[in-house]
């Protein structure tokens, strides 16, 4: 037991280092998908295709550790296989079909880095639920961290696809690929599907209490926050008459 504690600490230490770095780099180099693609980044391939194959590693690789890494199974550990399937496979399976997502295409090289991360992360999460099942016994569902957790990842849920839900709208009745959102969390943020995601993630670190899971929200608070900023400036360049006292990502904040 303390011998896979260590193993997963000691894993997640450069994995958090390395998060560190790429937040500071993305405030200078934006990832160039979507509405921040350019001409010259190398084979591109369709978008929705290209998020079906980056997403399917994150809710195969952690089903596959509960098909076969461990001859029983606690309720603990069934709630939170539910909490991620039920976010990835959307987000894998459903999203790109869905939404009719930018018709810019999607850069192999950003495709292959988040199929790396989804395979990374998914195995180290995945890993750790299933190897610490003597930490996810019936109490814990009645524990406080427990509680708060599923709390925030069902309200970053909500605040997620609901913010996806009015882009699909947008995209379905304007002539082009983006428009000025003005319904829900958009009325005072720019990005409140990123805020969704990062409330969402960081539920999960607090619901599961593991070192791999605070990695792994670190890491999307480094890809998301960033994102939020270039996403901001973007508005305010491409449209002249966009709010300006809605905030990036946090509302009246930032």
């Amino acid at each position: 037991m303390l011998q896979d504690e260590f193993r997963h600490l000691y894993v997640s230490l450069p994995w958090v280092l390395l998060a560190i770095a790429v937040f500071f780099i993305l405030f200078f180099v934006t990832a160039p998908y979507g509405r921040h693609a350019r001409s010259k980044m190398g084979p591109s391939i369709n978008n929705g295709l290209a998020w079906l194959l980056m997403e399917a590693p994150a809710p195969l690789i952690f089903a596959a550790f509960y098909l076969v890494g461990s001859p029983s199974l606690t309720v603990t550990q069934l709630v939170f296989l539910g909490m991620w399937e039920g976010h990835y496979v959307d987000r894998a399976f459903l999203y790109p079909f869905a939404v009719r997502i930018s018709r810019k295409p999607f850069p192999i090289l950003i495709l292959l880095s988040g199929f790396i991360f989804n395979l990374i992360n998914a195995y180290l999460n995945g890993s750790y639920i299933i190897t610490h099942s003597y930490s996810y016994q019936m109490v814990w569902l009645r524990d406080g961290r427990f509680i708060l957790g599923v709390t925030l990842f069902i309200l970053g849920f909500i605040i997620n696809r609901h913010a996806d839900y009015i882009l699909r709208g947008i995209r379905h009745s304007s002539t082009g690929d983006y428009a000025i959102p003005q319904h829900g969390l958009y009325r005072w943020i720019s990005c409140p599907n990123y805020l969704g995601e990062i409330l969402l993630w960081l539920g999960w670190a607090i619901a599961t209490w593991s070192p791999v899971a605070a990695a792994f929200a670190l890491w999307t608070i480094a890809n998301l926050v960033p994102r939020a900023h270039a996403h901001h400036k973007w508005y305010h360049e491409h449209f002249t008459e966009y709010p300006t006292r809605r905030r990036a990502l946090l509302p009246g904040i930032w």
